[in-house]
């Protein structure tokens, strides 16, 4: 065992192997427990991130989560919210919650300036969240509290360019298409409708 938030043995073992505790422990000391403006800043503007969850037996899976800017909300010192959208039925990810709270969120930013934050915590699902009744196309609510906030090198982050927001993003009086593998002839017998949301 360990005693930092950030790294268990199997960081150390390869930390020492290639020199680098010292400077581990230094980046460590960037991390925090509560969210900085500028974290808020950051996490309001994105219109993705990437989720990170595994299930009971520790099989992780990883998902890309979209909407239009403001999707993902910081709802507390140590605490953000985002909605689970109308997809494809299956809840992977949301499912891996249900059974295994841990989760890691990576925010990135690939346009402009390059900027990476990860958030590690605890999540929840709920059909009943208060935030349902404000949060356009919504049929879920996640919220994560945060175990450890640290900020990422953007070093490797290609320069890329935003264009335009995705067409199936739900927003304030805009009616979405129907994504179109929803209507080929494998898929639709079987296709789930979509789930009445709120918000909207």
């Amino acid at each position: 065992m360990t005693d930092s938030v950030m790294f268990h043995e199997g960081n150390r073992r390869l930390q020492d192997q290639f020199e680098s505790r010292r400077i581990s422990d230094r980046l460590e000391e960037f991390c925090r427990k509560e969210f900085t403006p500028e974290d808020r800043v950051f996490i309001e503007s994105a219109p993705y991130f990437f989720l990170a969850t595994a299930n009971a037996e520790g099989q992780p899976d990883c998902s890309f989560k979209g909407g239009m800017p403001g999707f993902v909300t910081v709802t507390g010192p140590s605490e953000l919210a985002f909605p689970d959208y109308d997809g494809n039925g299956m809840f992977k990810s949301l499912g891996n919650i249900v059974v295994n709270a841990d989760v890691g969120l990576l925010f990135i930013a690939m346009h402009g300036r390059p900027q990476r934050l990860r958030v590690n915590g605890t999540a929840t699902v709920s059909r009943e969240d208060p935030l349902l009744a404000s949060t356009v196309g919504a049929q879920l609510i996640v919220r994560v509290t945060a175990r450890v906030i640290f900020p990422n090198c953007p070093r490797y982050i290609p320069d890329m360019q935003l264009v335009d927001p995705s067409v199936y993003a739900p927003r304030p009086g805009y009616d979405a298409p129907e994504p179109v593998w929803k209507g080929f002839d494998v898929f639709k017998d079987c296709v789930h409708p979509r789930q009445p949301t709120f918000g909207g």
